[in-house]
């Protein structure tokens, strides 16, 4: 990541015009045309934080039923050009970094004073994750990464916040709070970069770190979605590895599949599928089940959850409850434990203005389209999309004709998977 490498010379200047202090860090990335990205630059995201939910109007429903007439169960969507007001207002790459809303549950993973403390605390976090991802309860679609897209964010989180959450004092009920942090030296930071390195398939990949923590996560993840009739699937294919350094520890982690309900009335997101966590060094693993709404009776966004100590064939925590509301553990030693993800304090993203971003940073490279899109001026939110993606597809005949491969700025192929070409594990 570009605020991790040493500049030799004081005072250069970045892609963008703005000036670099002397004292940043740099280095080369596997693509030597990388812009720099400066962390001090960030500011606290005020982006729209809610999509408007109103439903499917009926001039949409028509447009959207002629798309369904043209569909075959179980067809592949990614080639389908969809209507753009079904679109929400953020890229793919920076729902990812969504899903980090809760750093400090993040960081006090390393903070967990044994193996099986450790595993739990990252079965908690990652059962708390996916709540604040959804911008309202209305399925909107992200826009689909250009290849070559990057996202860059950061966090801050106040250090006396950073505690094993079986320890961690509850919030009020209702407190919904926006914590931040006024002294840079009394909190850790978490910075992340996400980056789509391949079209077809639509890979992307996303990497984020604490130093002072020892703590990083690597993810690579493709999406494939299907037509399901009155619902669409998408499949999120790939994975993560969480490294605890301090501990040697790697924990590797699947994601659920998701599933927009009812796309001709008020679309509605859910989860479903078996996700799995591993840590083979210390042999535990976690099952995490999100269960689907039978098609009568039964609730939504329900989860469940069961931690084992493989060596030993014994469950140490069993977990059930809404990912999207609330969350109950119970341990092997009999105590229990209540999460409301609805009260967890959720940490603004720090990002830099537009005028400070690179052309293929996503806010950057699909403001147009946002612009229109939150002006309700659908025709030319498509044009501007569809400039983009016309564009994304003469470049990549180029390549073909040239038959120059595509090459990544911050993540280098390993075998089937993306890792970060700089990562804490091979810092020195």
């Amino acid at each position: 990541m570009a605020y991790f490498w040493r500049i030799r010379h004081s005072h250069q200047k970045d892609t963008s015009g703005g000036e670099i202090s002397p004292v940043q860090y740099v280095g080369r990335t596997p693509n030597s045309g990388s812009e720099l990205v400066l962390s001090e630059d960030e500011k606290s995201d005020n982006e729209d934080k809610e999509e408007t939910e109103l439903g499917v109007m009926e001039d949409q429903r028509s447009i959207i039923l002629h798309l369904i007439s043209q569909l075959k169960l179980g067809m592949d969507l990614t080639k389908v050009v969809l209507p753009t007001f079904i679109l929400e207002k953020r890229s793919l790459l920076e729902m990812y970094a969504d899903f980090m809303a809760h750093p400090d549950l993040l960081l006090a993973i390393t903070a967990g004073a044994t193996p099986e403390e450790r595993v739990i605390c990252f079965v908690e976090y990652y059962l708390t994750a996916f709540h604040e991802g959804r911008k309202g309860a209305l399925a909107k679609k992200p826009y689909n990464p250009i290849i070559g897209e990057t996202f860059h964010c950061s966090w801050e989180v106040p250090k006396d916040r950073v505690k094993p959450k079986r320890t961690a004092p509850r919030s009020p009920a209702g407190c919904h709070e926006h914590p931040m942090a006024n002294d840079p030296s009394n909190s850790y930071k978490l910075r992340f970069v996400a980056e789509q390195v391949s079209h077809r398939p639509p890979i992307s990949c996303f990497y984020c770190e604490c130093k002072e923590k020892r703590l990083c996560v690597n993810t690579h993840v493709w999406t494939k979605s299907k037509f399901m009739g009155m619902s669409v699937g998408v499949s999120m294919i790939g994975e993560g590895v969480l490294r605890l350094l301090e501990h040697g520890e790697e924990y590797v982690f699947t994601l659920p599949s998701a599933y927009a309900r009812s796309i001709l009335t008020i679309p509605w997101v859910e989860l479903g599928g078996k996700v799995s966590i591993n840590c083979a060094k210390t042999g535990y693993s976690a099952t995490v089940i999100f269960h689907t709404k039978p098609f009568y009776g039964g609730k939504v966004h329900r989860v469940t959850a069961e931690v084992k100590h493989n060596p030993t064939n014994t469950i140490v925590c069993k977990a059930h409850g809404e990912w999207n509301g609330t969350l109950e553990f119970t341990y092997s030693n009999g105590e229990t434990k209540v999460i409301d993800t609805t009260t967890l304090p959720v940490y603004p993203k720090k990002i830099r203005p537009l005028e400070k971003q690179g052309p293929m940073e996503s806010r950057n490279l699909w403001r147009e389209v946002t612009r229109y899109l939150r002006l309700g001026d659908i025709d030319a939110a498509t044009e501007q999309k569809r400039h983009l993606e016309e564009k994304q597809r003469v470049e990549e005949r180029k390549r073909e004709n040239l038959r120059t491969p595509w090459k990544p700025k911050y993540f280098i192929q390993e075998g089937d998977g993306w890792v970060y070409f700089n990562p804490l594990w091979k810092a020195h």
